[in-house]
């Protein structure tokens, strides 16, 4: 599997895509192997280097908020109950953590293993449609974590690398050419940036692939729900053991980008420079200031993707389609090819 090499800086998307309404009408297998194919297509026409499955595996309509983001993963733990109840709902609304969930994603009754998760046949199910190179996302343990509510390790810290010790034997020798770990609650919460970075690196350290992980600020029924700077995550994002980063930029003040010199130069940057909470479609001509501008802040150099902000399950496939045209196109008018 190979990417374009001659180029400076590279396009990619970052998980989710707008679930087809023919799958949402008639979900199987084969649908969503069909649909799989569609998808990183789409993005190949485009001219995207490195697409990804789209995550259409995840979607469930009784989550819509998260697209799965949260579920899929908890969902198949074994340890965690995923029937909610009135105590439980009230234990965890008194946590006062996770104040956008109303409820646990689970209730972790005893030790967690990997019960049904095989993100092995995920992974493989989009790689025999790719054709090439992609990528495949999962879940921060330290996401994950967040959403629960613990009724057996009593101990934040170890229920949080017990999730990632899961994770980890899930991400050994997947077949693409990157590895993505998702993350959009620490952005929110950098106080907890060295636990968070242990239980990631615990994932990272693992990965047989490049690695990426993406951060944002949330895109919970498309809003933000995190409030912080990027400033405030730089050391954090230096320890993480990653080929590159992915970061939520479009959406953000401009100051934040000032923020990201401090990140160790071994780690690459992605910046976002489409944005996923409007239905705007960029001109090349934006995505080509966008880039323009982040380099005049960042060097010459130094930024190795763009991409979206974050995942494109929330807008119209109409949408989506030119957004990602646009950041192919703008790249090029700014590479000058």
């Amino acid at each position: 599997m190979t990417m374009q090499a001659n180029r400076s800086i590279l396009t990619t998307t970052v998980g989710s895509y707008p679930v087809p309404d023919w799958l949402a009408a008639l979900p199987s297998e084969q649908a969503v192997v069909d649909a799989t194919r569609v998808v990183i297509d789409t993005q190949r026409a485009a001219g995207i280097d490195l697409p990804t499955d789209g995550e259409l595996y995840r979607f469930d309509v009784n989550h819509p908020d998260t697209n799965g983001m949260i579920d899929y993963f908890v969902g198949s733990l074994s340890g965690i109950r995923a029937r909610i109840g009135r105590r439980d709902t009230e234990a965890f609304q008194k946590k006062g953590e996770m104040g956008f969930r109303s409820k646990p994603a689970g209730v972790v009754d005893g030790e967690i293993g990997d019960g049904s998760m095989n993100l092995l046949a995920d992974c493989e199910r989009a790689g025999s449609v790719a054709g090439n190179a992609f990528k495949f996302t999962l879940t921060s343990p330290y996401m994950l974590a967040r959403t629960l509510l613990d009724n057996h390790y009593g101990d934040f810290e170890e229920l949080l690398m017990a999730i990632a010790d899961v994770l980890a034997r899930q991400v050994v020798d997947l077949p693409c050419e990157c590895v993505q770990v998702d993350e959009a609650n620490i952005p929110g919460n950098p106080a907890d940036g060295p636990v968070a970075a242990k239980a990631i690196n615990v994932v990272l350290d693992k990965v047989t692939t490049q690695s990426a992980v993406h951060f944002c600020f949330g895109n919970y029924g498309g809003q933000t729900i995190q409030s912080g700077r990027w400033k405030e995550l730089t050391d954090f994002l230096s320890s993480l053991h990653c080929d590159h980063v992915v970061l939520e930029l479009a959406h953000r003040p401009k100051e934040d980008l000032h923020a990201l010199k401090d990140i160790d130069p071994k780690i690459a940057l992605g910046i976002g420079v489409v944005d996923i909470k409007v239905n705007h479609i960029e001109t090349p001509d934006e995505i080509a200031s966008r880039i323009e501008s982040a380099e005049k802040v960042l060097g010459s150099g130094r930024i190795k993707w763009v991409h979206p902000d974050c995942g494109f399950w929330m807008l119209k496939r109409t949408v989506v389609d030119r957004k990602i045209e646009a950041l192919v196109k703008g790249r090029d008018l700014y590479a000058g090819s």
